[in-house]
């Protein structure tokens, strides 16, 4: 059952009277709910994101408060969908801290919402726990009570650089994103790194992602001697859009880079399924195909728990369902281990290491809020997809 927006999970606080000498015994009231302030966009062009992570989350929340709850306590999970919108991310989360009062702030779900609404949830020192690549947005000086549950940029762009340079042999790249704030943020990072690697980024450029016609670009990566297009956007459709524009111009060049690409929703609106061949996206070890075609067991049985809840796979991916589900599971392990105000929170966390989760292991300290290993970031082929996963790329050993 769908978590409805407002809607307090805690049981009753209205206790019966009951007489003992005659005399009322006073009502016992219900523990406080867990308030978790939930950031997804759910709704705009970056949705696809949060549409994953979102049932990873509400099974995590149904699951925790079917068993009694967390020391008792229900969760409550207050929603403002982002819209993909850093605006209403920022009055969402300006909501959630200050009327709302929550105990933890979970999201935004996509890096350009994260921009702008970390430092106010900064400010109000409420915890918070976002999925987000961009590399400033775990600054543990600015943001002590702030901490990532995913990869960074710098690790993504790593993996896919590698993939790039080392394993397909290609030296001359094109990197291109829309013009959100992780898109531009992805550009400026990586076609550095490339060049650190002894690659030529032959074409940069920040596209709207609206723009229905892509030739132009394309045609001018390829007169520029593209080898390898490295595109950064969490928009289905502007990916999309580059794989059938390829294929349209029967230009055989590989396509590199975010895990949007391998989504159901791009593969829905991919002209032919062929336009998916030579596409390969970032993934994380733990939930993709190893040699034997098997998942590890512990994505393995997530996936069997996915099935009996009749959660659909089919136009995302695992490790945002995965995802959700960690994080929601992170945030109930520590307020049963240590308690709900900031303090207990942060301290908990920052002593957490290798919490074993179905997408990642994760590690902080107090001076590394960034909790995803390097060598669980890998690439996957993207037309291998099923229930939610990929083949590893070719190249890896395993």
């Amino acid at each position: 059952m769908p978590i409805k927006r407002r809607q307090v999970l805690s049981g009753s606080a209205a206790g019966a009277l009951s007489l003992a000498g005659g005399l009322a015994s006073p009502a016992i009231a219900a523990p406080e709910p867990i308030k978790i302030g939930y950031l997804p966009a759910l709704t705009g062009p970056s949705s696809s994101t949060g549409i994953g992570i979102n049932r990873g989350t509400e099974l995590a929340v149904n699951e925790i408060n079917a068993a009694g709850g967390v020391n008792g306590r229900k969760i409550e999970l207050i929603v403002r969908d982002t819209q993909s919108d850093p605006t209403k991310a920022v009055n969402g989360a300006a909501e959630l801290t200050k009327r709302q009062k929550v105990n933890i702030v979970w999201g935004p779900l996509n890096s350009g919402e994260s921009l702008a609404a970390v430092p106010l949830v900064a400010r109000d020192g409420i915890p918070q726990l976002h999925p987000c690549w961009v590399d400033s947005l775990t600054d543990v000086k600015k943001y002590p009570m702030c901490f990532r549950d995913a990869p960074t940029n710098q690790q993504i762009g790593a993996a896919a650089n590698r993939y790039v340079v080392d394993i397909l042999k290609r030296k001359k790249v094109a990197v291109v994103s829309d013009t959100t704030g992780y898109g531009t943020a992805s550009v400026e990072a990586y076609a550095p790194m490339l060049k650190e690697k002894g690659a030529t980024v032959v074409y940069q450029a920040n596209i709207d992602a609206a723009n229905p016609d892509l030739k132009p670009d394309m045609l001018r990566m390829r007169e520029a001697g593209a080898e390898a297009i490295m595109p950064w956007s969490v928009n289905a459709g502007f990916l999309a859009r580059i794989c059938n524009t390829r294929g349209k111009m029967e230009w055989d060049v590989p396509i590199v880079g975010q895990t949007t690409l391998g989504s159901g929703q791009t593969k829905a609106l991919l002209e032919k399924p062929e336009y998916w061949n030579k596409v390969y996206s970032n993934n994380f070890r733990n939930v993709c195909f190893a040699k034997d075609g098997k998942l590890l067991p512990r994505a393995a049985e997530f996936v069997e728990k996915l099935r009996k809840v009749k959660i659909d796979m089919g136009d995302t991916l695992l490790w945002w369902i995965a995802l959700g589900y960690d994080g929601v599971h992170m945030m109930a392990d520590a307020v049963k281990a240590v308690g709900s105000s900031p303090e207990q929170i942060t301290g908990y966390w920052n002593k957490l290491k290798d919490w074993p989760g179905v997408y990642g292991d994760i590690t902080f300290t107090p001076q590394q809020h960034n909790g995803f290993q390097d060598d669980e970031v890998v690439m996957c082929e993207v037309n291998s997809l099923r229930d939610g996963a990929f083949n590893l790329a070719p190249g890896y050993a395993s």
